[in-house]
């Protein structure tokens, strides 16, 4: 791909977690989490709402982040960034990234706000979340999209949602699960190893708004598990109990205690980061429950710092700039996100429907 003649900034967007596991940062993180989805409620005085859930979760999850030492999601995600910097300005860009994070600082508009102030004249907006959902992806982009509305700023903006289904990224992802798997000494074709994808829940509500979470989840397990040569696996969430909504089935846990083989090699595949919900949900928890069980518990990490990832993120916003539809997969207008400039690996493919459309049947 040509370089760019143009100033570029790369927004490398990713959720974000508290810094310090104290209460005074991690019921403002939930509170901000909870305003965001707050429409899930309607019913109720979204604030007040949000201000009790967050009040309720706190203890529990600042406890989680002191078991696990404090959350690296931050460190990890200013490190992939600066990384993708120098990957870039390695192949003649004049670049910079801005790492941000949804609900902590430093947040999407502090950092657009920093990136108009260096000059930038081509803006990308890049979500690390590889399937794209409504709360994270989605929402990234439309605060970007505010942000640059509000601030009456009119760079070239382009913006990527969903890509699990780019070749690169599924190859890297492959790879790094065929090394975890050589390097335990396992057989996935082995009857008595499964293996197992945990995947980040979503509410049911965003799956009946039209969001296609839940087919790129299936689509992303099946291909990988193909890619591995895995006949078998599993695929289950992890759900978030503190509203009474109804969230993506199976539950990890129920899906778990009907399997029949003793040895899971569980793959968190929608996290790019370690995490709470890795370091605290897979590795405390669920670890916890499996082993109770009787079976064995083997968790691959995740391939946050994988050189491999960082030249496939290189690789997408060089498409991107070049020109959407130029790259080893075409890319389309984004579905779960209609905003102008936003592609994806998906938007102008049609999918079967969801393997998990009857629990949108299901009362809550």
């Amino acid at each position: 791909m040509s370089v760019p003649e143009q100033r570029v900034g790369v927004m490398v967007i990713n959720f974000g977690e508290p810094e310090k596991p104290v209460p005074e940062e991690v019921q403002p993180f939930l509170e901000r989490i909870f305003l965001q989805n707050a429409g899930l409620e309607p019913s109720e005085a979204a604030v007040a709402r949000t201000q009790q859930l967050a009040r309720d979760r706190t203890p529990g999850l600042v406890e989680e982040y002191r078991a696990i030492g404090g959350s690296p999601l931050n460190a990890q995600a200013h490190q992939q960034a600066e990384a993708l910097k120098a990957k870039l300005r390695s192949r003649g860009w004049d670049v910079q990234t801005y790492s941000a994070f949804q609900y902590t600082e430093p947040f999407i508009r502090e950092k657009v706000e920093e990136a108009r102030a260096d000059g930038v004249e081509v803006l990308v907006s890049l979500p690390v979340y590889p399937i794209c959902g409504q709360s994270t992806t989605v929402a990234s982009l439309q605060d970007v999209r505010d942000t640059l509305d509000e601030l009456g700023w009119s760079p070239d903006h382009v913006g990527v949602s969903g890509w699990h289904h780019h070749p690169g990224y599924a190859s890297m992802r492959t790879e790094h699960i065929r090394s975890y798997v050589e390097e335990k000494g396992l057989d996935l074709s082995d009857p008595d190893t499964l293996l197992y994808f945990s995947v980040h829940g979503t509410p049911i509500k965003y799956l009946d708004e039209g969001n296609r979470y839940d087919r790129y989840v299936e689509e992303q397990c099946r291909s990988i598990a193909g890619n591995l040569g895995a006949d078998r696996y599993g695929v289950g969430f992890q759900n978030h109990t503190n509203r009474r909504i109804r969230w993506t089935q199976p539950d990890n846990e129920d899906r778990i205690q009907d399997a029949t083989e003793q040895r899971l090699v569980v793959v968190p595949i929608s996290f790019m980061h370690e995490q709470s919900e890795t370091l605290a949900e897979l590795d405390h928890e669920l670890r916890d429950f499996v082993e109770g069980l009787g079976k064995e518990f083997h968790r691959v990490p995740v391939p946050h710092d994988d050189q491999g990832f960082v030249t496939f993120l290189a690789d997408l916003v060089g498409q991107l700039v070049a020109g959407p539809a130029d790259g080893p997969v075409a890319m389309a207008s984004c579905r779960c996100a209609p905003l102008e400039g936003v592609w994806c690996t998906n938007g102008h493919r049609e999918l079967p429907p969801s393997p998990f459309v009857e629990f949108t049947e299901k009362p809550a």
